[in-house]
């Protein structure tokens, strides 16, 4: 249960496109109550602590001058107001000048 330890990134990597990608792995179900969002949302928050602190370059030095792109790897398909908070969530990134991307990982 990555998603629920807000203290780890869990996966850094360079893409193809040259990009610092952090993903953070969702293995939770949607469901209508606010629980997964507000976890998720505290995970987004620590990413993007870790990267504004510096700690991202300590870490991986290999990141620093390349594009950041907070990425959300999902088990299940959003339901509708998670899909609103992930559209709202890209667009406070990209203000930011992160980017955010939010996939759905087939079994």
């Amino acid at each position: 249960m990555a998603l629920m330890n807000l203290k780890v990134v869990d996966v850094i990597s360079i893409d193809l496109m040259g990009n610092a990608v952090l993903t953070i792995c969702d293995d939770l179900i949607w469901n209508d109550n606010t629980d997964h969002l507000i976890t998720l949302q505290k995970k987004i928050n620590s990413y993007l602590e870790f990267i504004e602190s510096g700690n991202l370059y300590q870490e991986y030095p290999n990141a620093k001058g390349k594009k950041i792109i907070v990425n959300v790897a999902a088990k299940y398909e959003p339901n509708e107001s998670a899909k609103y908070f992930l559209n709202k969530t890209k667009e406070i990134l990209q203000s930011a000048g992160y980017e955010f991307e939010f996939i759905v990982v087939k079994d």
